[in-house]
């Protein structure tokens, strides 16, 4: 379609600005009128309510984010060689990052808005691709970016992951399975920052392994020396191993409440020839602070790594209210001089937020805190001023006195 007669999406009065300033969701809510009939997956052309342009974007009329915007200049053609052109950026980036470095073959290809690319996720194990679809309409685009792919990193395979409620979301109907190549090893081997990791990219969570806290690992682990360390929401086992591994803690402690997380993170310790100083509990990592608080149990290093706690607006005061109490019973199991390392990956939730709830926690505990280190997520996973969603990852070091 020629791009003088792409339908345009009006935005009501005094809703512009954040497109403007290249914010790449359009809501429902901002959106006047629809002229012309465009439909899901369709290229259209945002505009102001006095009629200036703003964005071209991609139209999905059964998901709440009615516009996801990709081009800010009048004439773009958002055709097979601009998104060919965006994701060859993003790769670029990588190698540029991790040239040389095991993170090259084990790191986030693409993510998402910080990448340029709203509504797909892409991430390199090894020979293995993963591709998770959050966009109905860029899924419809989905054989550009195979190609491109293929040509820039000869995978072996590539294995789709799908969102729980995409479907209800975006209205888009897809299910996990093998894109193209041969189906992934269960589990195959990554390696990070000296350490080995079996990874279940098939059935694991979110993609099989969370690459955007490989620096923070790292940095835990500098304050493990000779501790005893209590790792909970542990996963496979990332931030415990490290501890042992890297950083020569004496006894790690780690919880997760699924078993087959806790199988993998085993068998980690074992490839990393640490299982001696480690012990894995199958728990529910609320009730088991709340059972170590009782017994007066205590660790010289306490990490805390739960899943995302708020997923909307509304849920944001449960989730501070969740992430205090959480906090509250770790300091209860340190020492004076203990190190508390607590994270947030809620994007909903801000380091001012965070940091707030950390303060009300040492006010209720009478302990003072001392933050050493404020630190974000890892660089495959890039956030951008004008999309405050993508600087979603928040881990703190903390000394607690």
């Amino acid at each position: 379609m020629p791009t003088d007669s792409l339908p345009r999406v009006v935005l009501k009065p005094r809703r512009a600005a954040p497109f403007f300033n290249r914010h790449p969701w359009v809501f429902a809510g901002a959106v006047d009128r629809i002229e012309g009939s465009p439909e899901a997956g369709d290229i259209v052309d945002v505009h102001s309510s006095a009629g200036a342009f703003v964005a071209r974007g991609l139209f999905n009329p059964a998901s709440r984010i009615r516009v996801r915007l990709y081009a800010w200049q009048d004439g773009v053609s958002l055709d097979d060689d601009f998104w060919a052109e965006r994701l060859r950026e993003a790769i670029a980036l990588r190698r540029k990052l991790f040239a040389g470095t095991p993170a090259e073959r084990a790191c986030r290809i693409v993510f998402s808005e910080g990448d340029g690319l709203s509504g797909v996720i892409i991430d390199r194990y090894g020979d293995y691709l993963t591709v998770q679809w959050t966009s109905r309409a860029l899924a419809q685009r989905q054989a550009v970016f195979l190609e491109v792919l293929q040509e820039e990193l000869q995978p072996k395979g590539i294995w789709l992951r799908t969102e729980k409620g995409i479907g209800e979301i975006e209205g888009l109907e897809i299910r996990d399975g093998l894109l193209s190549g041969e189906a992934p090893p269960r589990p195959l081997i990554v390696e990070e920052q000296g350490l080995s990791f079996a990874v279940d990219i098939v059935e694991g969570q979110k993609t099989g392994f969370f690459f955007d806290q490989r620096e923070n690992r790292a940095a835990v682990a500098r304050y493990a020396s000779g501790a005893n360390v209590l790792d909970t929401f542990c996963y496979t086992g990332g931030f415990g191993i490290a501890a042992a591994k890297l950083g020569g803690a004496a006894r790690v402690t780690s919880v997760d409440s699924s078993a087959p997380a806790l199988a993998l993170a085993g068998r980690n310790a074992e490839m990393n020839g640490v299982q001696e100083r480690m012990q894995f509990e199958n728990a529910n990592a609320f009730r088991k602070l709340e059972e170590l608080k009782e017994t007066q149990a205590r660790f010289d290093l306490v990490i805390l790594d739960p899943p995302k706690m708020a997923r909307n607006q509304n849920g944001l005061e449960k989730a501070l209210r969740g992430y205090f109490s959480l906090n509250r019973l770790a300091i209860d199991l340190l020492p004076p001089g203990g190190i508390l390392a607590t994270c947030s990956c809620s994007g909903l939730v801000t380091r001012e937020d965070f940091e707030g709830m950390l303060q009300q926690t040492a006010l209720q505990s009478k302990r003072r805190v001392q933050i050493l280190e404020a630190r974000l997520q890892a660089p495959d996973h890039p956030f951008t001023p004008a999309c405050p969603e993508t600087l979603y990852l928040k881990c703190y070091i903390c000394r607690v006195l």
